[in-house]
């Protein structure tokens, strides 16, 4: 065990950036080189020519066996990104067979090659939601996938883009069709569909549409950050680049930003990943996980502390107008605010021994950021306080646990009107922890799934990262805990597999990630499971190698891996077992 403790810390170490800190790797994505290669040709097909071959190329050679593609080269087929795929061979060709064995996927799955069979099947996937069904149809139309054009925009359903005029405060009232960081995808897509499937002349409010988007232009460029991505997301920006081509909007200000963006994000092999990186979030993983399995010299550890406390936002963010105090998961530009990252930043604050003067006012201020954003039902979400009904801006179980163990950190180093306030909030993240707990102990994520659970669920990771929180808590202070945390418990132990490790449940195949997560959560609780260290240090070859696995959900559940993930998971357990054992 300590060798593989040592192995796993000289591993994580290694990763760091000569500025050391963490950039890790995200996978690459058959979903994002699909909206980049269409992107890219809609502006200029023969300027990005070499761009676009090698972006086909990459997507024919990745293709799964099934003839669908996945998220990621590790991941299910799925009709998104199949269909993503399927329209961008059709628009860029060089499909040949792959294009054929598509379209034999997709009629498997969605009965035909019908534009309206298709079009039912896409927004019955998501149903409410349209911040991933609209812009799958759009590029689906841009592709001719969806029969004659007039028809084809027809099917696009249509985004208010004229909202983007009223002001900010008045979004969460008006209970927008898309989550609040699709603000872009809203004003492009939105005013693309106007374009080509405009009102019929006699709709009164036509005229008044079109005036609107003078301003809604105006205010895509002010959220478009300096680096040129939306989110620092490939698909995302792709999608608003091809949107504005599509409607004569390819002179757009923000669309020279948007393609250097997209040729800056490219990898040597063609393909595009989901995101630039997740710098921040990455970081505070490794810096918790170091704090569990051995640490680092102070000399390395006061870098990473100044980085980290540099990417707090110190002015209200132009994208989603959150408040200062917040850390988001890059430290690109193209970065937003939100609650795991704030959370995460915290800990890693703390476990770096952050007892300077700066040290504790940036906690306090991303203390006080996330008890701003605490919804009524007493859960966190993910970037904004009641903007809507949508997943993404609901109350979650993993965000809810992980802020609450941020602030049970950090409560008694507080002023006494924050440690009141404090105590308050997370009485109130225990009820709504308490009501969202499944009948039989576990707790569901956001952020996380499981393609081999049904309903893509990954209830061992939330129940983990509960059960992190609930370790910090008071029992005589809070009772109820005490009984959610043995239900929990029990709930983690029984969905132990037969060879020992973790998977999203019992009946899935484990993976390093996940049996990690679950042995974590239990050696915080002084549980240790001999079994599953067992298997850990088969899995890693004694610390010395770490397999990804398709676990992480981005946005609108886009699968993707991270390298990080195993390692510092990995690195945490086997600290944990290490003074477990002492």
């Amino acid at each position: 065990m300590i060798d593989a403790l040592e192995n796993a810390r000289a591993h994580l170490l290694a990763e760091r950036n000569p500025a050391g800190y963490w950039e890790g790797e995200l996978s690459s994505s058959a979903l994002s080189t699909a909206t980049a290669v269409v992107a890219l040709a809609v502006i200029d097909r023969d300027r990005f020519s070499a761009l676009i071959r090698s972006g086909i190329a990459w997507l024919v050679d990745t293709q799964n066996e099934d003839g669908g593609w996945g998220d990621t080269v590790l991941s299910f087929s799925n009709v998104s990104t199949t269909l993503l795929v399927w329209g961008a061979l059709g628009l860029c060709g060089g499909g040949g067979e792959a294009e054929a064995r598509a379209e034999a996927w997709i009629r498997s799955e969605v009965g035909s090659l019908d534009p309206a069979e298709i079009t039912e099947k896409v927004k019955a996937r998501y149903g409410k939601d349209r911040t991933f069904s609209v812009p799958i149809l759009m590029l689906c139309a841009i592709c001719g996938r969806l029969g004659d054009p007039g028809d084809a925009w027809r099917r696009v359903m249509p985004l208010p883009f004229e909202l983007a005029a009223i002001p900010r405060r008045f979004f969460g009232m008006i209970r927008l069709p898309v989550v609040s960081y699709a603000l872009p995808a809203l004003i492009a897509i939105g005013y693309a569909r106007f374009f080509h499937a405009p009102p019929r002349w006699l709709f009164p409010l036509g005229w008044l549409r079109k005036l609107t988007w003078s301003k809604a232009s105006r205010m895509l460029s002010a959220v478009q950050p300096p680096t040129g991505g939306f989110l620092e997301a490939t698909p995302l920006t792709s999608f608003v680049t091809m949107a504005l081509g599509s409607s004569g909007q390819a002179d757009h200000p923000i669309v020279p930003a948007a393609l250097e963006f997209l040729q800056r994000s490219v990898r040597d092999d063609g393909s595009w990943p989901i995101d630039t990186n997740l710098s921040t979030w990455g970081t505070t993983l490794a810096v918790k996980a170091l704090a569990e399995g051995g640490g680092f010299s102070s000399s390395d550890q006061e870098p990473v502390l100044d980085w980290l406390l540099g990417q707090q936002y110190r002015e209200i963010h132009p994208f989603t107008d959150a408040k200062p105090g917040g850390w988001a998961w890059t430290d690109l530009a193209g970065g937003v605010p939100d609650a795991d990252d704030t959370a995460g930043a915290l800990l890693a604050i703390d476990a770096l021994g952050g007892e300077r003067p700066e040290c504790r006012a940036a906690a306090e201020r991303g203390l006080i950021w996330l008890l701003d954003l605490q919804n009524r039902d007493g859960g966190i979400p993910t970037f904004c306080r009641g903007w809507g009904a949508l997943p993404f801006d609901r109350s979650s179980q993993d965000l809810s646990a992980h802020a609450l163990r941020a602030w049970l950190v950090w409560r008694d180093r507080m002023p006494a009107e924050l440690r009141s306030r404090i105590n308050r909030c997370a009485g109130r993240a225990l009820r709504y922890l308490e009501k969202a707990q499944d009948p039989d102990g576990a707790w569901t994520p956001l952020w996380f799934g499981n393609q081999h659970v049904e309903g893509e669920l990954n209830r061992t990771y939330a129940t983990a990262k509960v059960l992190l929180a609930l370790e910090k808590v008071d029992f005589d202070e809070f009772p109820s805990a005490r009984q959610m945390c043995e239900s929990g418990t029990a709930w983690l132990l029984g969905a132990q597999g037969p060879d020992g490790g973790w998977g999203g449940d019992r009946a899935a195949p484990p993976s390093i990630e996940e049996t990690a997560l679950a042995l974590c959560a239990l050696g915080a609780l002084g549980i240790h499971r001999e079994r599953g260290y067992a298997w850990l240090l088969h899995a890693t070859e004694g610390g010395q190698t770490f397999p990804a696995s398709p676990i992480g959900f981005y946005f609108a559940k886009l699968w993707y891996y991270e390298r990080l993930y195993p390692q510092v998971w990995t690195l945490e357990a086997l600290g944990r077992a290490q003074r477990h054992s002492e």
